[in-house]
């Protein structure tokens, strides 16, 4: 395995790691959330995230929060539920908290989600009792997901690098090594490892946003993927909009909702999705591992499902509702992203799917509609945009895809050719 994730500074290579997780925080905060003097933040992390969380707090309250409340979670203490809890508690979430996080969304707090729980804590678990508590949660913190969903927030997800999640990406390493590793690809890939990041993140966003504005200009009708095991047609959502890299939130803050990021994403047409797409990296789901998926739709929906691990994860995750197996989101990555080049495979979302073109299955975001943000759900369905408990990313892209934009005339254009964008 090949590991791009030298420092490109001898500088940045001479900073311990507390002077390391500070400059992630700083990004976290800065360009992440862009937070304002004066909001909340409400930040979630898994407890061996706990140095990064508190370097977080540090840069939030000197950005001038008036209040940083962290909600921790344990992996033992989850294992603990499936080893001794009673069949009733997986059906079981607690509403009032999620209702008192939308409360304070909508009271102008800012959310950061700090990642690193273990991929695989639930992979020895009843497939049947994890999909219940999912769909549990799901239902429970939806008021509070689709201020998310609708970018009401300034909100953003960062990394942490935690024991079990690098000894996963790192296998046969010593613990200490793995995680040392881990951090390295973390920093290079959340763009830290420069003389001046958030410079660096503001050069980024200009280069994300050149090619969302030629994707919004050429106006698709669908796009083409195809490459081996893959041969897909995704419509676009009528009035759909392009999107990438930082985005205004309804409250007028500039954020950048996810760090790392090298996407640019829009919003499928619910019911024109046709076809069969292979996935080319294993999906981690909420403790499970799903690896080698192959799905067909037609007419928008998933009729046919497999994987080689986790299938029976996959096809109860698709059957959480009716808009569970439809896509919400559809994405372009170039093969040449910092990401895919480095040669990990991180088994986590929030990273891979900026190493490769993706689909989510599930809830899409309104705002990636013109006009979006202030449409009725009524409003939203009438021009495609899926409705859903759930919104789970995949990676489909690979340096064979080829991909190509679908003029309304039914023309094609190609956009991308071996995983590599096309001069436009």
């Amino acid at each position: 395995m090949r590991v791009a994730v030298a420092e490109k500074t001898t500088k940045f290579a001479g900073l311990t790691l507390d002077e390391k997780l500070d400059r992630l925080a700083e990004v976290a905060v800065k360009v992440g959330l862009a937070l304002r003097a004066g909001q909340e933040l409400i930040m979630t992390a898994p407890m061996e995230a706990l140095p990064l969380a508190r370097k977080i707090t540090e840069q939030a309250y000197k950005a001038g929060a008036v209040l940083v409340t962290t909600l921790y979670s344990d992996d033992p203490s989850v294992l603990a539920r499936y080893e001794y809890g009673p069949d009733a508690s997986f059906d079981f979430a607690p509403v009032w908290l999620q209702d008192g996080i939308a409360n304070g969304f909508r009271s102008g707090a800012a959310r950061l989600a700090i990642s690193g729980a273990n991929p695989a804590l639930l992979a020895k678990q009843d497939p049947a009792k994890v999909s219940r508590a999912n769909v549990a949660m799901s239902k429970a913190s939806k008021p509070a997901m689709e201020l998310i969903t609708r970018h009401e927030i300034n909100w953003t997800i960062v990394a942490s690098a935690t024991p079990e999640w690098a000894k996963l990406v790192f296998p046969g390493e010593r613990e200490d090594i793995a995680i040392a590793k881990l951090w390295e690809a973390i920093f290079a890939a959340s763009r830290v490892n420069v003389d001046d990041p958030i410079g660096e993140w503001q050069r980024h966003g200009e280069r994300l946003k050149k090619r969302v504005d030629m994707l919004n200009e050429k106006r698709y009708y669908a796009l083409h993927f195809k490459a081996p095991g893959t041969n897909l047609t995704v419509g676009l959502a009528d009035d759909h909009l392009w999107a990438g890299g930082g985005t205004m939130a309804g409250n007028g803050i500039y954020c950048q909702p996810n760090i790392p990021t090298e996407e640019c994403f829009t919003t499928p047409h619910k019911d024109r999705v046709d076809g069969t797409v292979r996935a080319s990296k294993p999906l981690s789901h909420q403790g499970t591992l799903i690896e080698n998926i192959t799905v067909r739709f037609e007419a928008g929906r998933i009729v046919e499902a497999t994987a080689t691990a986790g299938k029976d994860v996959l096809n109860r995750l698709i059957s959480t509702d009716e808009g569970a197996r439809r896509l919400g989101e559809v994405a372009l990555v170039p093969h040449a992203s910092p990401i895919a080049q480095s040669g990990v495979l991180f088994w986590n979302t929030l990273f891979d799917e900026n190493a490769a073109s993706h689909i989510a299955l599930g809830q899409a975001y309104s705002t990636c509609l013109i006009g979006g943000e202030k449409m009725s759900d009524a409003e939203l369905t009438a021009r495609g945009a899926n409705s859903s408990l759930i919104h789970v990313d995949w990676m489909i892209g690979t340096g064979e895809m080829d991909v190509d934009g679908i003029a309304n005339d039914g023309t094609a254009e190609p956009l991308i050719r071996k995983g590599a964008w096309v001069s436009q």
